[in-house]
This record gives C-alpha cells, sequence and structure tokens, in this order.
C-alpha cells in the first residue's frame, strides 16, 4: 500500500509538471531526420576535464612511418637488382564516368599490346611484365600508351645471367661489361605515370567554329549510326539491281 501510495503521488507530480509546459515537439514542418539522439559519450570515458580514458591516440606514428620506410628497403634489397616496384603494368582509366578521367596502374598488358610492342607473350612474364589476358583494349589512344610505354621499358631493360660461368650466358642476356654498378629502380611504378595537362589557354572564336551548330553535328551522328543498316540495305539492293 505504502509503494502504490508513492506510485500515485509520483504520477501526479508528473501530471501537474507537464500541464505547465507546452507539449515538445519533434521537429519543424518537412521531411527531416527523425531526432534518434542516444547522448554517445563520444570522447570516451571523462575522469576529470581534460582526462579522456579511452580516446584512442597516434604516438606511435613516427615509429610506424620509420617501420614502413625499413620495410621498403629490405624489399627492395630482396628484389634487387630487380626494380622494387615489382612487375611492370599497363596505364588504364578506371571504369564509370566519375573516374574515367584519371588515370592508374592496371593488371597487366593485353596480348594486343604486346603484339604490337613485339614482345613473345610467354616471355613477358620472366622479364618483368604483367600479364592479363582478359583486358580488352577499348581505344587506339590506350593502346598506343601502353606499347609506347613497353617499348621504353624495353630499351631501358637489362638481362643478368643466371650465372657466372660463361655456358650461363644465354641469348638476349645483357653483357657483362654493361652490368657493372647498375642502379635499381626504386620507383612505385617503374615508368612513371603520365600527367597530360588539361587546361586549354583561352583564345579567340574562329569563323569556321561560328559557323558550326554542335547540336547539329551531334543529331547527325545519331541518326546516322540509327539508320546505317537500312542505308546498307538499300546499297546492296541497287547493286544487285
Amino acid at each position: 500500500q505504502g509503494l502504490a501510495r508513492h506510485l500515485i503521488a509520483t504520477y501526479t507530480l508528473f501530471l501537474t509538471l507537464d500541464s505547465d509546459f507546452p507539449a515538445a515537439q519533434m521537429t519543424g514542418k518537412g521531411n527531416h531526420v527523425i531526432p534518434n539522439v542516444h547522448f554517445r559519450k563520444v570522447n570516451g570515458m571523462m575522469g576529470g576535464r581534460n582526462n579522456r580514458v579511452m580516446m584512442r591516440t597516434w604516438l606511435n606514428q613516427a615509429g610506424r612511418k620509420q617501420r614502413r620506410a625499413l620495410n621498403r628497403k629490405k624489399k627492395a634489397a630482396r628484389l634487387a637488382p630487380r626494380p622494387a616496384a615489382g612487375l611492370l603494368r599497363p596505364v588504364v582509366r578506371p571504369p564509370t564516368q566519375r573516374y574515367n578521367m584519371k588515370l592508374r596502374l592496371g593488371r597487366g598488358f593485353t596480348l594486343e599490346e604486346l603484339k604490337a610492342a613485339k614482345i613473345p607473350k610467354k616471355l613477358a612474364p620472366t622479364i618483368g611484365i604483367a600479364v592479363d589476358h582478359r583486358r580488352k583494349n577499348r581505344s587506339v589512344e590506350g593502346m598506343q600508351t601502353n606499347v609506347d610505354r613497353l617499348k621504353l621499358y624495353m630499351s631501358k631493360l637489362l638481362i643478368f645471367p643466371k650465372g657466372h660461368g660463361k655456358k650461363c650466358v644465354k641469348k638476349g642476356d645483357t653483357p657483362r661489361s654493361e652490368l657493372q654498378n647498375v642502379a635499381q629502380n626504386t620507383l612505385k611504378e617503374i615508368i612513371p605515370i603520365p600527367k597530360p595537362d588539361v587546361r586549354i589557354k583561352p583564345r579567340a572564336i574562329t569563323e569556321a567554329e561560328k559557323e558550326q551548330s554542335a547540336v547539329k553535328i551531334l543529331r547527325k551522328a545519331r541518326t546516322d549510326v540509327k539508320f546505317f543498316g537500312e542505308k546498307q540495305k538499300k546499297a546492296k539492293a541497287t547493286k544487285e539491281e
């Protein structure tokens, strides 16, 4: 009975308090996010004014930097005299409109690119060139860029004999006289990715550009593609007649 009286008194107290204040509104008019605040301890357990006991620190940043540099040096020493970056990879454009203006390294060179650069596809992996038989060339410009990349690599390539004797020297190996004090390639991409200058300097509009209409050119190109098959049929029919 005592507990029941206490609860009734508390309930009446809440009723009187609620009657004094207006009803709380969640949000204003419009399509807003419904508030769902949990009052999380964002900065961790606070022991005092500035005591953040569970705050994540980054005091080992300098040590981690030094460790990464040492690991890179160990890897380069393990791969020497080969390039520290590993295999030579092609320059490709990422998919989708959002990223296709950029350039990055791909998985491997296509068989067409190797053929254009006159490199046998079975020889390529043995001389540090990555091969990807799945990738396809979508443009002449992209293919030519990678062919030039391969030719530049081959012009700078030095092949060490497998052993020290005369019998170990094979066809295509670099003479031993050219292999003295060869510096290791420690670049990230072996051959740097080209950075095209996309800035266009302002100039005056020519008379030919004023006469042309981009809308008409695009419309004509669209219609030519649409009716290409019908035009071919008509041309074939006229020839037969």
